[in-house]
């Protein structure tokens, strides 16, 4: 029988924790955790990523959320193995919280193993080369009118190429950047593009830094299509396919800029994600 569509995190973690997606996580426990300090510059380009990472192995499949610098010591990591995903889902760290949980999720249904996931094979080679595959991959989730505006939560300047590529408007926020590799300027205010947005695109990384549930509700609210492309949390993202996800880019660890040999992502469409978007005026 299928689970009742959560409308926030914490409605969905509730429904993890009362045994509604599967066993019960207090019989389930950690086997590693990793936390993962990543930067990249690709080639041509003058901007540095700084990514954190804190990934939690729970048997077959891995549970990841990224996180703000400062936020999660690495010694997390020293006893976090052997506690059961309950217990961290309990967590005052929110990135706790969201690694635990996308843990639990792809463990108990794992993106390999999920019917309407439609994988997309990453060619071998250069991180240039798997990052363009990757971004045409998650804009070709969008059903753009030419002129269309996109507001781009989580600022990935290979993706704003795919974007225009495809007659898009990239509107670009990020709490990070100030500008593009072009140098145009980059929004720190997520309510101010998302007021002009016809279709909004937004990273796993809201899930950690709370403004996850504002963008959904926002994209619920004024039926604006939403597209998250997930590394981290992408189980989480998935649950709200139909309640305010519109299609979904999935990764799983390790995730792509991670190797230069052929890897999958999972795309997912919503059952409503067919509608175009109307030519923005």
């Amino acid at each position: 029988m299928p689970y009742p569509k959560p409308h926030t995190v914490a409605e969905l973690t509730e429904q993890v924790l009362d045994g509604v997606h599967g066993p019960d996580p207090k019989d389930t426990t950690v086997t590693s955790a990793f936390w993962l300090y990543h930067t990249t510059r690709l080639a041509g380009s003058e901007v540095t990523y700084h990514n954190h990472y804190l990934l939690l192995r729970v048997g077959e499949g891995f549970g990841a959320c990224s996180f703000e610098a400062g936020e999660l010591s690495p010694d997390f990591c020293e006893k976090a193995s052997g506690f059961t995903l309950d217990t961290l889902l309990h967590s005052e760290s929110a990135p706790v919280r969201i690694a635990a949980l996308d843990a639990y999720l792809s463990r108990v249904r794992p993106h390999r193993e999920a019917g309407e996931a439609e994988p997309v094979a990453l060619p071998t080679g250069a991180p240039e080369v798997r990052a363009r595959a990757r971004d045409a991959a998650i804009a070709g989730l969008l059903d753009l009118a030419p002129g269309a505006r996109v507001a781009l939560i989580g600022v990935v300047n290979p993706l704003i190429e795919a974007i225009r590529d495809r007659g898009g408007v990239c509107l670009p926020c990020d709490f990070n950047l100030h500008t593009t590799q072009w140098g145009e300027p980059v929004s720190d205010d997520m309510t101010e593009v998302l007021e002009q947005a016809d279709a909004v695109v937004a990273t796993g990384m809201t899930l950690g830094n709370g403004t996850f549930d504002l963008i959904l509700e926002h994209c619920r609210r004024h039926d604006v299509p939403l597209v998250v492309y997930a590394q981290t949390g992408s189980a989480v993202a998935r649950a709200f396919l139909s309640s305010g996800v519109t299609a979904l880019s999935a990764e799983t660890f390790p995730f792509s800029q991670f190797s230069a040999d052929t890897t999958v992502l999972y795309r997912y469409r919503s059952d409503d994600s067919g509608t175009k978007l109307e030519e923005a005026s």
